[in-house]
């Protein structure tokens, strides 16, 4: 049934959301029962997303998970007792043959999205598989990336933007990376979180601006996006990880209720 769901996909906006990564056994499940509560009322397909490990931190010293096994377990019970699809990051070959067995798509870091080995065994698996452009590649040159994945014989491919870096420390938006990899042949996805990250601080933890997820998730919409990406935390000043770019949990119904809204009117157009 969950295969089935998203395969249909982009029919309408549908998010992906979660916690940056699994910190602990109680609290995913206690975040993607709100989320799938939220889901259910405003009628909007949901993928629960965390990483069951983090193994592109700045500094030795940063929180990278609870075992990679403990992790996807973790991911697993969200998958089958609330009944939604999940996705995780994966960073080797060998990482995509393991979470596959726990989780319905794979994504692709955007430092890694070049990876030709570790594209072609996340095709492999069967799963979807959920590429994020680099901050350091064009819209138009994510057509290998996607043709890799493709030529290992799997078909549903997923692209998301997550912004472009400009200068050392910051990112931007390119609004027309949309259209250009829609137009080959892939659902789109807005990453509001990471897209506003400030990375490459002197004290190796990225910072952020949450403030403006709404705006960059309202021209994502506007401008004709599939999918939003979002990552959320009841305390987003008490995550491991990227606390400085999530959108507080409690802010999550509002948000999306807003959003589908505008997404509706455009539809219209």
């Amino acid at each position: 049934m969950i295969s089935d769901i998203l395969r249909r996909l982009p029919d309408e906006l549908f998010l992906i959301a979660g916690p940056c990564v699994i910190e602990d056994e109680e609290s995913p499940m206690q975040i993607a029962s709100e989320l799938k509560r939220i889901k259910d009322k405003l009628g909007i397909p949901f993928i629960f997303k965390a990483s069951y490990k983090k193994a592109n931190r700045s500094r030795l010293d940063s929180f990278t998970g609870i075992g990679d096994e403990k992790g996807l377990e973790v991911l697993g019970r969200i998958r089958s007792e609330l009944k939604v699809p999940v996705l995780t990051d994966v960073h080797t070959a060998e990482e995509a043959q393991m979470a596959a067995k726990y989780v319905d798509v794979l994504q692709i870091p955007a430092f890694l999205c070049r990876q030709t080995e570790l594209l072609v065994a996340a095709a492999k698996t069967g799963k979807v598989v959920n590429i994020k452009k680099g901050q350091f590649l064009s819209p138009e040159s994510m057509r290998f990336a996607v043709d890799k994945v493709r030529q290992s014989g799997n078909n549903i491919v997923w692209l998301t933007e997550r912004g472009t870096m400009f200068g050392y420390r910051d990112l931007v938006v390119d609004y027309r990376a949309i259209p250009t990899m829609q137009s080959l042949g892939c659902p789109v996805i807005m990453d509001g979180t990471h897209a506003l990250q400030k990375p490459n601080t002197p004290g190796g933890v990225t910072g952020g601006q949450p403030e403006l997820i709404e705006t960059i998730c309202r021209a994502a919409v506007a401008a004709g996006v599939d999918g939003l990406f979002l990552e959320t935390h009841p305390d987003p000043s008490l995550a491991k990880s990227d606390g400085a770019n999530m959108l507080p949990l409690e802010r999550m119904e509002g948000l999306l209720t807003r959003l589908k809204a505008l997404y509706e009117m455009v539809e219209s157009w």
